[in-house]
């Protein structure tokens, strides 16, 4: 299932690695999309959306709803 987050935070090569590592210790199979400028994250993956907004925000980030 494709997921489109907005997650607020992002400002280097680092917070997207940090994102990418989250997503991927809880689905090692999910693509992950991201566009910094857009503070945009997509994520295909079978995990529920608010698993995936949970490992985001966890990385320190802010998911808007």
């Amino acid at each position: 299932m494709n997921q489109q987050f907005h997650v607020g935070g992002m400002t280097c090569g680092h917070c997207e690695m940090a994102i990418r590592r989250a997503i991927h210790q809880l689905d090692p199979q999910a693509e992950v999309k991201i566009d910094r400028p857009e503070s945009l994250v997509e994520v295909e993956s079978t995990q529920a959306r608010e698993a995936l907004a949970a490992a985001i925000r966890e990385e320190g980030y802010t998911v808007a709803e």
